[in-house]
């Protein structure tokens, strides 16, 4: 495991970073604050190769989604190690904790790299296809939520009057129509960057060629696992995924039923879900294998 000679605890919000420095030998760090751009953080790694070894440096912040972007493509490009943490991980890590401002989060982010070293992951960026199977994935969720509120309105059809009901059925008749047609175009635009990059195309089929999973699923499986990289096993993946089942007891008094974990990808546990039921379904082999799990439950559950 590499020595770090310093921790940098990167507190994110959508304006600026706050930025606290933790020396490994004497546990004092230097707190600053910058934009939240590419300019101001390539400058600010100018200014800190000049005073620290930055090549032995840990930069460590919360998953912030969108807004963690500008700070990781800037560390990447430059070589530099970031690890990006789930905010739930880092808030747990804390203990007991009265008040809360990002100058304190930064520190606490700083100390929990410092201590939780054996944990590291370092982050790397997904492939550009992978990011763009991303963006077109998420606008299309938007879209197909848009369009269920949108349907919902044909309710009103069966018991309001047609004079009344008239004021927004031509409205929302053509804003329907559009979103369909604009769902098609990016799953047709889907389908395209997977088709143009040889690795991802391979791995669509041979994903799509697993009874019960379709295009959708396909294309999720591998912007969740940046293109089947993220993952050492499948263990890892079903954890992620909240497939894998945990056990619940303590001592001799508490036993209670092996479950999933609510913390997990519910995007990718849902799709999986609707794969299995498709497979069961119209897969002989699957339904056979499936029944016979049932059945077996249901005696366990008797005896």
């Amino acid at each position: 495991m590499k020595n770090y000679l310093f921790h940098a605890g990167i507190d994110i919000s959508k304006d600026k970073l706050d930025i606290s420095i933790l020396d490994s030998s004497t546990l004092q760090s230097q707190h600053l604050i910058i934009k939240n751009d590419m300019k101001s953080i390539s400058d600010f790694v100018k200014i800190l190769k000049q005073k620290i070894d930055i090549n032995n440096t840990l930069f460590c912040c919360e998953n912030t989604g969108v807004y963690t972007n500008h700070l990781s493509f800037v560390l990447l490009n430059n070589e530099l190690d970031l690890w990006v943490v789930p905010a739930v991980e880092i808030k747990r890590s804390k203990g007991i904790s009265r008040g809360k401002n990002d100058k304190t989060d930064s520190k606490d982010i700083s100390y929990y790299s410092y201590r939780h070293l054996d944990k590291l992951n370092l982050f790397t960026l997904a492939d550009v296809d992978v990011q763009k199977l991303k963006i077109l994935f998420t606008e299309r969720t938007k879209m197909i939520k848009a369009l269920l509120i949108l349907q919902t309105s044909k309710e009103n059809k069966e018991f309001t009057q047609k004079e009344v009901y008239k004021e927004i059925s031509g409205v929302n008749g053509t804003l329907v129509k559009q979103i369909k047609n604009s769902i098609k175009k990016i799953e047709i635009r889907i389908k395209e960057v997977i088709k143009s990059n040889d690795q991802l195309s391979k791995q669509d089929q041979l994903v799509k060629s697993i009874p019960g999973i379709g295009a959708q699923t396909s294309a999720y499986l591998i912007i969740a696992t940046k293109g089947f990289s993220s993952f050492d096993n499948w263990r890892k993946f079903a954890c992620y995924c909240g497939v894998a089942p945990f056990e619940f007891s303590s001592g001799s008094s508490v036993r209670g039923k092996t479950k999933v974990n609510h913390m997990a990808d519910k995007k990718m546990k849902s799709l999986l879900q609707m794969c299995v039921l498709t497979a069961i379904k119209y897969d002989p082999q699957l339904k056979e294998y499936y029944n016979i799990k049932k059945l077996k439950e249901k005696i366990q559950c008797l005896l």
